[in-house]
């Protein structure tokens, strides 16, 4: 059974024409446009797309950081949605031990008020769930676990490099024993050797303690290291899903094949084609009516795309795509 299981997910974000007195609503930004998916107990499952493609969105729409407009979500069974509408303080509370977020820049999600000790320790506080008297060796040992030094518990965040800030980030979603953890592009901002160093950590700690992610990047090298299936956002909804060698070894997706061609190769002699896109991203304000991808297809000139939106079908081991050329 998934430990976590998305049905048909929406997320639109209001626009507003703010008057003095009133306000009114004058359309909507379609984020998330009707997406599914689940993720396995002990698996990564990775969310990869362009920057504004809803995968941020995603992500805080199945923890209620922003809830979701419409659609499904199950935690272990239990509908999400349920637990915070419930308002019952105790459910929520659990919920969110067993969820926790790894945001994608370590520099703003660290208090600069705050010493590590304090970081790591607030959310012992706030759950209750490790004796007062053990604080300190929990502190301790999730410092350890990814990396640190004891002496580190007293520093400030800005004391840090990009890499230990994201490792601080890491210990303290750890120190609540979650079950599953969010990981939005944790490696986006550090240096390329540093990167390498997260991404072990972060394998390391999913065979040591069991661990669930959600990866979400746009770097794809990063998701064929550590992500064991795949899903290709474009403008709010999935065009490609497959496990993460099918997906790297024959992409179908056009969209897809583009982002695969645009992955450097580490070998000055090495030539590849490189597929440019036409045009821009479609505004996710007014998105297209047909293929999302349509106004950027070679395929599409010469086909019926516009009118109609291709649903995922599924092409054979579990790979499945959003294009009837693929």
């Amino acid at each position: 059974m998934p430990v976590l299981e998305v049905k048909n997910l929406v997320k639109h974000f209001p626009i507003k024409n703010r008057g003095v007195l009133f306000s009114s609503q004058i359309g909507v930004v379609h984020a998330v446009d009707g997406i599914s998916f689940n993720v396995n107990r002990g698996e990564t499952y990775g969310l990869v797309g362009e920057s504004g493609c809803g995968k941020t969105s995603t992500a805080r729409a199945i923890i209620y950081l922003d809830p979701p407009t419409s659609g499904e979500i199950y935690f272990d069974g239990k509908e999400v949605g349920e637990v915070f509408k419930s308002k019952d303080k105790e459910a929520i509370l659990h919920l969110r031990q067993k969820i926790q977020y790894v945001f994608q820049n370590p520099y703003a999600s660290l208090d600069p008020r705050m010493t590590v000790a304090d970081i790591i320790t607030e959310p012992l506080v706030i759950h209750s769930h490790v004796p007062k008297e053990k604080w300190h060796d929990r502190l301790y040992e999730l410092l350890r676990l990814v990396g640190l030094e004891e002496y580190h518990a007293e520093r400030y965040p800005h004391e840090f490099s990009g890499g230990q800030r994201q490792r601080i980030c890491i210990a303290r979603a750890l120190a609540v024993e979650p079950e599953f953890i969010i990981a939005d592009e944790p490696v986006a901002s550090l240096d390329v050797s540093v990167r390498a160093q997260i991404l072990n950590l972060l394998k390391d700690l999913q065979q040591e303690l069991k661990m669930t992610y959600l990866y979400i990047s746009h770097d794809l090298s990063t998701v064929r290291h550590i992500c064991h299936h795949v899903a290709v956002m474009y403008l709010g909804k999935f065009v490609e899903v497959a496990d993460t060698e099918d997906l790297f070894k024959e992409p179908l997706h056009p969209y897809t094949q583009a982002l695969m061609s645009a992955i450097p190769i580490p070998d000055p002699d090495a030539q590849r084609k490189r597929i440019v896109l036409p045009g821009e991203v479609p505004s996710a304000k007014n998105p297209p009516e047909g293929c999302r991808f349509e106004p950027r297809c070679i395929y599409a000139k010469d086909h019926g795309c516009v009118h109609s939106n291709p649903e995922l079908r599924d092409v054979g081991h579990g790979h499945f795509v959003a294009c009837p050329f693929a």
